[in-house]
């Protein structure tokens, strides 16, 4: 469990880690470099999943070697099956992170979100769901993992 206090604010336990898979964690189908390292020291405070309709078809096969349960869906209706699946681990200890205008329902499920902005672009209607956003997945795993850094950008 990660545990965020931030001032003005009631903490923040986290138990789970939802993140998309395409546009968040890879980029064409292909996990981008560093995320399995970041995963496995993530993996040590939280559970983590990997949420996606598969569009490449490259899902089972880039995450073979990184800790993650891996949650597929059908491509119709993917906002509302990831904000069911959000709703399922519960709400109150469940951050997520994406990119995609699919990504809103689960924004507005989780307790914590972060919008990332990679290769495949990061929809401007996400943002304005956001608690935090950042440049790209491997500096918002790294503010994930720093209590200081959420601290400072959310404090009242």
């Amino acid at each position: 469990m990660i545990i965020y206090e931030i001032p003005g604010r009631e903490n923040i336990e986290i138990e789970n880690i939802v993140f998309d898979y395409n546009g968040t964690i890879a980029v064409d189908g292909k996990l981008i470099d560093g995320v399995g390292d970041l995963f496995l020291e993530l993996e040590r405070y939280v559970n983590i999943y990997i949420l996606t309709a598969d569009t490449y078809g490259t899902v089972v096969e880039q995450c073979k070697a990184i800790p993650g349960k891996v949650l597929t869906f059908p491509k119709e209706n993917a906002g509302e099956s990831k904000k069911d699946i959000v709703k399922k681990l519960g709400k109150k200890k469940t951050m997520v992170v994406g990119n995609g205008f699919n990504d809103i329902p689960m924004f507005e499920e989780g307790i914590l979100s972060i919008a990332v902005i990679e290769g495949e672009g990061t929809s401007g209607k996400l943002l304005s769901q956001a608690d935090i956003v950042a440049r790209n997945v491997l500096e918002a795993i790294d503010i994930i993992l720093s209590k200081n850094k959420v601290k400072a950008t959310l404090r009242n």
